[in-house]
């Protein structure tokens, strides 16, 4: 079980924390001593329960704690909030904080992998170790935000069951190049039930504007400032291509790699056990004089 654990973000957003584990018996931010703290960050229509597998394993060993973004799962979807780059890292700073992980290591899935990399470069002391799962460096341009804007309007809201919300992104949706029940899943996970159906947790536009920051910009500049040890992990058949993710990995001070077989770009989703064998070393090498391994 998840213990939920309200933090409050930049321009007072309310966030929600979701703790795996015991909760520690003193208060963390006074125990520094405590175990090593891991902070997982979600992609984009993402939520904090998309890591419950690799929240579980981990908490075996480490303080575990998912963060659920601005806009997104059980956070706060005001229209007034900001959803800009620098609220959604000062979004984790302020988790990283409020909680008591801090020196900790960042693990992030596409946009929260973003997130991850811009907060090491920016607050070194209080990021140990980085991993990035599936997200590109390099602009994508103004095409790509018209293909979301297009595939969003495709989208037969609302869906009737949960079972329609799974065939339709596991089978039917035109991005699906092939069946793959466990994106059916995801997005499942990320539907509530309705008067009228099944919709999405999350506003389409809200998503669309945090995406908007980001597409039109290389990020390469904030990689190169990342000290700590970071890893770049990409699924096969994922959105991050293999040549890229090298580069990635050359421009960071002390990047690795690693790449998970038989994954699209929901890598800790498709293959979670696959996954957990290509992060769990970088884990254990970085977290190793920190607690008890």
């Amino acid at each position: 079980m998840a213990r939920r654990i309200d933090v409050t973000g930049t321009g007072g957003v309310r966030l929600a924390a979701w703790e795996f584990g015991d909760p520690p018996k003193t208060d963390p931010a006074k125990e520094p001593q405590g175990s090593p703290g891991v902070l997982l960050l979600h992609g984009l229509m993402g939520r904090a329960s998309h890591w419950t597998s690799t929240a579980r394993w981990l908490s075996e060993r480490h303080r575990a704690v998912a963060l659920d973004q601005r806009g997104h799962g059980r956070s706060d979807k005001s229209p007034q909030a900001a959803f800009t780059r620098e609220a959604y890292v000062e979004d984790a700073e302020a988790a990283l904080e409020q909680l008591g992980l801090a020196p900790a290591v960042l693990i992030g899935h596409a946009m929260g992998a973003l997130t991850a990399w811009q907060l090491a470069a920016r607050r070194p002391d209080l990021v140990r170790g980085l991993i990035i799962c599936d997200m590109r460096a390099s602009a994508l341009g103004s095409a790509s935000q018209r293909e979301w804007e297009d595939w969003f309007k495709a989208w037969p809201v609302p869906f009737a069951t949960l079972a329609d919300v799974r065939k339709w992104f596991g089978e039917d949706d035109p991005w699906v190049e092939r069946p793959n029940p466990a994106r059916g899943e995801f997005y499942a996970e990320v539907m509530h039930g309705c008067e009228d159906g099944w919709r999405p947790v999350f506003e389409p536009d809200q998503m669309l504007a945090s995406r908007e920051t980001w597409v039109y910009d290389a990020h390469w500049d904030d990689l190169a400032q990342v000290r700590c040890p970071a890893l770049v992990v990409r699924g096969l058949d994922g959105e991050l291509g293999r040549a890229e993710a090298q580069e990635m990995v050359r421009v960071l001070p002390r990047g690795e790699y690693a790449e998970v077989a038989d994954a699209g770009h929901l890598v800790h989703y498709d293959q979670p056990e696959r996954w957990r064998a290509a992060i769990e070393p970088f884990l254990d090498a970085v977290l190793g004089d920190a607690g008890q391994l």
